[in-house]
């Protein structure tokens, strides 16, 4: 439900516009003053204002430039019994939608908020389908050379168009949930609206209740004004979890609502408010695991597993260790202003054989605590830190034979589908092995349980 603001001095003008903007199912704010619309500003997420420019306090003009300076996006439609040309032009210059003359008719007003709206509504589709034209990932660049992450990234672009689908993004640590959450928000048509991230690990509950649903006057000993809260702040926008499984029940219980009914409810406050929000949550955990241990709600775990995307390992993405370490020992070769071009083959192999157990996270450190060490033309084995040197002097010196012998026809074969027919014939094995349990085949195969419930899917 959009929600409209009404700017005017007059009780009667007000009650006039409340009125009819209630009938077309639009919420109303009223502010008898310059300053009080401005608090109504900071206080909720407003789609369209309408101003006066005759106020007591302050000049409507005045009033149009601050809220300017405060969303330059926000539709302003002036009224006044006072008109003029050139007040009529100096609005328009500063930014108005439009301008009507006291008084004035229901069906003008019905006409024109409904011009308004769909003009706003007109300009998100528009930058939303400039994003997906561009095939940009908003501010944001995810290297992408494996077809495992490529096919993640078609999961997100897919997914970002559908603006109310909550998704849930599993991996290890460091495998870039954060990255294609944002990536989420940014090819969607919610792209201009806020990104809240919120660290569910760091959230103890007797504290951040407030911040996040926000208090009325006197809630508590130092309420002493109304705070609205990061969620209802967020309105229109979109909400990253990030470690959900970190998030303590009581907190569980409040997010459940929130994702059922789209409602929040202030800290002592008695009513509901309604919130536009896309949930976003990530977890490196096993959170069929959590719900089974009682560490986590089951029906908020369902309500979370709408739509899973599940970013594999970097060791399962060869092709991503070097383009992801051509990509950084630019970057940071260009920050820390060192020569740095390009890899030796002998420490490509190296990277390539470490297991990466920190992932993109851990590889970006590496490599920035390389610039900052060292300098040269091409990166070289000596470059290399221990941690990635010694997992290779202690690695066996022979290697298990080959599983089977396949045959390879003149003709050629299809390497891609070969290696796709034999993991399918591993996990069935090993699947077989562990009776269908899920988290014994994953032991069995050395993958992480969440990696195998991935392979399982596709």
């Amino acid at each position: 439900m959009e929600k409209i603001l009404i700017v005017d001095d007059e009780p009667f003008i007000c009650e006039n516009l409340t009125r009819i903007l209630e009938e077309e199912r639009y919420h109303t704010l009223v502010a008898l003053s310059g300053q009080r619309a401005m608090e109504c500003l900071r206080e909720e997420a407003i789609d369209l204002v309408f101003l006066d420019l005759n106020l007591p306090d302050v000049s409507g003009l005045e009033v149009l430039k601050q809220i300017k300076e405060w969303d330059p996006d926000l539709l302003v439609i002036i009224i006044t019994g006072y008109a003029s040309v050139e007040s009529a032009v100096e609005a328009l210059k500063l930014g108005a939608y439009d301008y009507i003359k006291k008084p004035f008719k229901a069906d003008v007003i019905k006409l024109i908020v409904k011009l308004a709206l769909e003009t706003q509504s007109l300009k998100k589709e528009v930058h939303y389908l400039k994003k997906q034209h561009d095939g940009a990932l908003g501010d944001q660049t995810i290297i992408a050379e494996s077809r495992a992450f490529q096919e993640v990234l078609q999961q997100v672009r897919e997914v970002a168009k559908h603006t109310d689908t909550t998704v849930l993004i599993t991996g290890e640590s460091g495998t870039g949930k954060e990255v294609v959450a944002r990536a989420l928000h940014n090819l969607s048509p919610r792209a201009q609206r806020p990104f809240l991230e919120i660290n569910c690990a760091a959230l103890p509950e007797n504290l951040l209740e407030s911040e996040l649903f926000g208090h009325e006057a006197g809630a508590f000993t130092d309420a002493k004004g109304r705070k609205i809260g990061l969620l209802e702040a967020t309105n229109g926008g979109s909400v990253f979890l990030d470690e959900i499984g970190e998030m303590q029940l009581g907190l569980q219980a409040k997010f459940l609502r929130v994702l059922e009914d789209k409602k929040i409810r202030r800290v002592g406050g008695n009513r509901f408010q309604e919130v536009d929000l896309r949930i976003i949550a990530a977890t490196n955990q096993d959170l069929e695991e959590a719900v089974k241990a009682k560490r986590f709600r089951e029906d908020l775990y369902y309500r979370l597993h709408i739509v899973p995307i599940h970013l594999p390992p970097l060791r399962e993405r060869p092709e991503d260790v070097v383009a992801l370490t051509k990509y950084y020992l630019l970057e940071f070769a260009k920050k820390f202003r060192r020569r740095f071009q390009d890899i030796h083959p002998d420490a490509q192999k190296i990277m390539l054989a470490y297991r990466w157990p920190g992932n993109v996270r851990e590889l970006r450190h590496i490599l920035e605590r390389i610039c900052i060490l060292h300098d040269g033309e091409v990166l070289q084995v000596m470059h290399l830190p221990k941690e990635l040197t010694r997992e290779l002097d202690t690695a066996p010196t022979t290697r298990p034979a080959a599983p089977f012998d396949y045959p390879i026809p003149p003709e050629g074969i299809d390497l891609d589908e070969v290696v796709d027919q034999f993991t399918q014939q591993l996990i069935h094995k090993a699947m077989q092995i562990a009776s269908g349990n899920v988290s014994q085949a994953a032991k069995l195969l050395g993958v992480p349980r969440g990696t195998l419930r991935y392979k399982l899917d596709r």
